[in-house]
């Protein structure tokens, strides 16, 4: 078959199978870089969808698209195939266990002992394909107190502690809008691809459980790192405060803001200062070396914020390319992204024909192949899409048998 012209998506994971038994985002973000990655991803759905379907506001803010389709669904699940099953009736369940027997990987992030009440859980799939990789996404980890405790996004960050380290340093907890099911999902997917590995290698499936928790206790990285070690928590950084007026970010007279980030600051302090015209500022005692700039940091920062507040952006640049080893970058929105050369010379943003909105633009999974190139070929799946399809050609059930599980109301 040719591939370049085939609507299958193609790359590393080609020839993969992923059930993905998964609602909202958490889950979904993980099988859909696999389904980008070229797995063949099946959403086994209820008969009413992932809740995601209906999930028609995010943040304040519409999601609702032409046909009744939302932005909160389409944007999570492209490239995957929909079953939609009753997983409470007996016939249901039949479906799902041969899937399991001719699948990969399973996914799923619905609460512990859902997944066990039908059969569904790890010990009971593994028994059906020794070689599944099982992924249990989950709000704190598969042991513990809380092991059971229902969660989302919000919780997890803030359990982890992470709604402190965002945001204002202004001593209130700060709203992350769901940045723990993303970099959970994420982190998923890596668990996965680990145990993919070992499989080839052994043969064997396991269990990858991955949490809103330790994703987020993680993405703490070295801040959390330093802490553990040292015992100092470092402290939050207020814009007007920057310990380093280096590693901070100005407004232009044009609105636009440019961001520097240079932390060896007495390496970089002679060059900043003659590119902002300033020699001066280079010259004062208060401002020679990094230790009495942080003392007196909030002045000096109020006299950077009159200079770059005096000329546009365009001409700050232009100054910075000028002056050699500055370390600058433009402060961008969402909206500057797909005119941004780079964005566009790397594909990470990607242009899209959808069948239903006509074309439309999709973050793709950024990961670069050199031989197993990643494409969006298609587009998120209409409920039950592709029940009958599957049925036939993946498990080889007849039509006979299709009529039947429409009859016994196991399909729609």
């Amino acid at each position: 078959m040719d591939m370049a012209n085939s609507n299958k998506p193609h790359g590393p994971l080609s020839g993969t199978r992923v059930i993905d038994w998964t609602m909202w985002q958490f889950g979904p973000v993980c099988s859909m870089m696999l389904a980008d990655l070229g797995a063949e991803v099946i959403k086994v759905e209820s008969l009413d969808g992932d809740h995601a379907r209906q999930f028609h506001t995010v943040s304040g803010s519409s999601s609702s698209l032409p046909g009744g389709l939302n932005a909160y669904f389409e944007s999570l699940n492209r490239q995957k195939k929909s079953l939609s099953l009753d997983l409470k009736s007996p016939s249901g369940q039949e479906i799902m266990r041969k899937l399991v027997g001719e699948s990969d990987i399973f996914v799923q992030n619905f609460r512990k002992g859902v997944a066990e009440r039908l059969g569904l859980g790890y010990d009971d799939l593994i028994k059906i394909n020794p070689k599944l990789i099982y992924g249990a996404a989950t709000g704190y980890g598969p042991n513990g107190p809380d092991s059971d405790k229902p969660a989302f996004a919000y919780t997890g960050e803030a359990r982890s502690g992470s709604l402190w380290w965002a945001g204002p340093n202004d001593g209130n907890p700060y709203n992350l809008q769901s940045i723990a099911d993303q970099i959970s999902g994420i982190m998923l997917c890596n668990g996965i691809l680990g145990a993919l590995v070992n499989q080839k290698e052994t043969g064997k499936g396991q269990k990858v459980d991955v949490s809103h928790l330790g994703s987020m206790m993680w993405l703490g990285g070295n801040r959390y790192g330093m802490a553990l070690l040292t015992g100092n928590e470092p402290g939050g950084q207020e814009r007007k405060s920057a310990r380093n007026p280096l590693w901070n970010c100005y407004k232009c007279s044009d609105d636009d803001w440019i961001a520097f980030a240079m932390n060896q600051s007495d390496r970089y302090w002679p060059s900043f200062c003659e590119a902002i015209e300033r020699p001066d500022l280079n010259e004062n005692e208060r401002y020679r070396d990094m230790g009495v700039r942080t003392e007196n940091r909030v002045e000096l920062i109020a006299k950077l914020d009159d200079v770059f507040i005096s000329k546009p952006r365009a001409y700050w640049i232009q100054r910075m390319d000028s002056t050699e080893g500055i370390i600058w970058e433009k402060v961008q929105s969402i909206w500057d992204l797909p005119e941004d050369p780079q964005v566009v010379q790397n594909n990470y943003i990607i242009n899209f024909e959808h069948p239903a909105l006509g074309p439309v633009k999709y973050l793709q999974t950024p990961f670069q192949y050199s031989e197993t190139p990643i494409e969006t070929k298609l587009p998120a799946p209409e409920l039950g899409q592709h029940t009958e399809e599957i049925l036939t050609e993946t498990l080889g059930y007849t039509w006979e048998d299709i009529a039947n599980f429409q009859d016994q109301g196991t399909i729609i």
